[in-house]
């Protein structure tokens, strides 16, 4: 993690941390926007949906490669530096899309800026959780991570409703108007924060077993809820009986309680991070178990749906936190492999569900998510016994300070 300051005032840190929020709300809103007007660009663009959605892909795997990769090769660089260039760099290439009538350039496009919000996710957090005490990292990060799980509940159906009022090139538009104020805000409030260690050094410690582990973690637990929550809109329809506007109330119920549960995170992440990872782990698999068996009762439904987003996004400051402590000095290289095995997760868990769906039924995806979820416990309760790394005083970085009044 990032060096820590002393000096840096509670109120000048929580402004900071409500900048990185926002940062956060704003890529998570462009990663998600084209899933909302992926009809709308496919028709603009004169190509097929599905060779759209392979925009979605596209970004995908520019976070999850070329995020941890962009990490990398700025590594010792100011954070504060790091996090002005991407947000430069996401608003120019959020303009190629809104100015190109090139289905390829905007797949490139999508691609980089996939990359640069990977590397902006490991930026922010190295960044946030330097600017406050040990005791409040879990909170720092839970505030992090929540900027994503409200652009899901919030910011992607206003995005959609804008595009459905101005076009896909108006959507995208509003997207660079939010990141040009996110980028004064990190320009006027993110303090200066140094950074140590060479790549080496640093991948060492971030990609050490003891991480791994918990990083395969990330992947069963995403699978396990992504199998199902992927073909939420065809297991409503067909076993629960309900269509229309009501799929869109489920989905706004369960984005909700991600934001909560992302939110309320940090202090379990604070007080005990290994246990909340097994807890959080058992309640999602627990949550799938009872959809299953009352999958046909709307109501029953909907307080599932809210138990698995508190139970599943609840984990993921304890994720974040767990990743970075265990890697030690290698804690700002290995934040950026978070999101790469969520990306990772959400992916397979969509192919197993996929596949579920198509050789069994509706309801198999489900079980799917399931067996998933019941291999994932294990795994948690195993983890919940690795530590961080001793690390050799010459390894250790010597602590730099943050300019706490910094914003040049």
């Amino acid at each position: 993690m990032g060096t820590r300051q002393s000096t840096l005032s509670p109120g000048r840190a929580n402004l900071a941390l409500a900048t990185l929020f926002l940062g956060m709300f704003v890529l998570g809103s462009a990663e998600l926007l084209v899933v909302g007007v992926l009809n709308v660009i496919a028709t603009d663009l004169r190509v097929s949906i599905p060779t759209a959605g392979a925009l979605v892909t596209a970004y995908a795997l520019g976070l999850a490669i070329g995020g941890p990769l962009l990490t990398a090769l700025t590594i010792k660089l100011n954070k504060r530096t790091v996090l002005i260039g991407a947000l430069v760099l996401f608003i120019v290439g959020n303009l190629a899309l809104v100015a190109t009538a090139s289905y390829g350039l905007f797949l490139v496009a999508r691609t980089v800026t996939g990359a640069i919000q990977g590397l902006f996710i490991a930026t922010a957090f190295a960044a946030g959780t330097s600017l406050v005490p040990p005791e409040r990292i879990g909170r720092a990060i839970s505030v992090i991570i929540s900027g994503v799980t409200v652009s899901a509940a919030v910011g992607v159906p206003l995005g959609t409703l804008a595009g459905q009022a101005l076009g896909w090139r108006g959507a995208f538009g509003a997207v660079v108007a939010l990141a040009v104020v996110t980028l004064g805000a990190t320009v006027a409030l993110i303090p200066s924060v140094a950074s140590t260690g060479s790549i080496g050094g640093q991948a060492k410690y971030a990609f050490a077993p003891r991480v791994l582990a918990v990083l395969v973690l990330h992947v069963l637990i995403f699978a396990a809820v992504y199998s199902m929550l992927t073909y939420i809109g065809p297991f409503l329809q067909q076993i629960t009986g309900i269509s229309g506007a009501l799929i869109s109330v489920f989905l706004l119920a369960f984005g909700v309680a991600t934001a909560v549960g992302s939110f309320g995170g940090g202090r379990f992440a604070d007080r005990n991070a290994a246990r909340t990872l097994v807890v959080g782990t058992i309640g999602a698999t627990l949550s799938l178990l009872a959809l299953y068996f009352v999958g046909t009762v709307a109501f029953l439904v909907a307080l599932v749906l809210l138990a698995l987003g508190l139970f599943s996004m609840g984990m993921a400051p304890s994720l974040q936190y767990r990743v970075v402590t265990l890697a030690g000095p290698g804690g700002a290289l290995a934040g950026s492999l978070p999101a790469s095995a969520v990306n990772v997760g959400i992916a397979f868990g969509a192919f197993a569900g996929g596949v579920a769906i198509k050789t069994y039924s509706v309801s198999s995806i489900v079980l799917t998510g399931l067996i998933i979820g019941v291999i994932a416990i294990p795994v948690a309760w195993a983890t919940s016994f690795l530590r961080p790394p001793v690390v050799p005083s010459a390894e250790a970085p010597a602590p730099e300070p943050i300019a706490a009044g910094s914003a040049a």
